[in-house]
């Protein structure tokens, strides 16, 4: 999730490999349908990497497994195929 403190710099969304951070409203969000944390793309979530703001943590509404988020990554990869 993308909480309240960021500033819209623009750098998240075009790391994330999932397309999963879109502008909201007033901040970015993220779908968490889309987002595998980058399980599957990279080692750590891009997102957080590149963020000078540091304001995206995980989502305690939405916190997976490691296998989970690769099975998430498996069938969006099946779906873009």
């Amino acid at each position: 999730m993308i909480t309240d403190e960021c500033i819209n710099c623009d750098v998240c969304e075009p790391e994330c490999p999932n397309e999963a951070i879109s502008q909201g409203p007033e901040i970015y969000v993220i779908d968490p349908l889309k987002c595998t944390e980058c399980v599957g793309h990279f080692d750590e979530p891009q997102c957080r990497e590149v963020c000078p703001v540091d304001c995206i943590p995980v989502n305690p509404e939405h916190v997976e497994t490691k296998e989970v988020l690769l099975l998430k990554y498996q069938r969006l990869m099946a779906v873009k195929a």
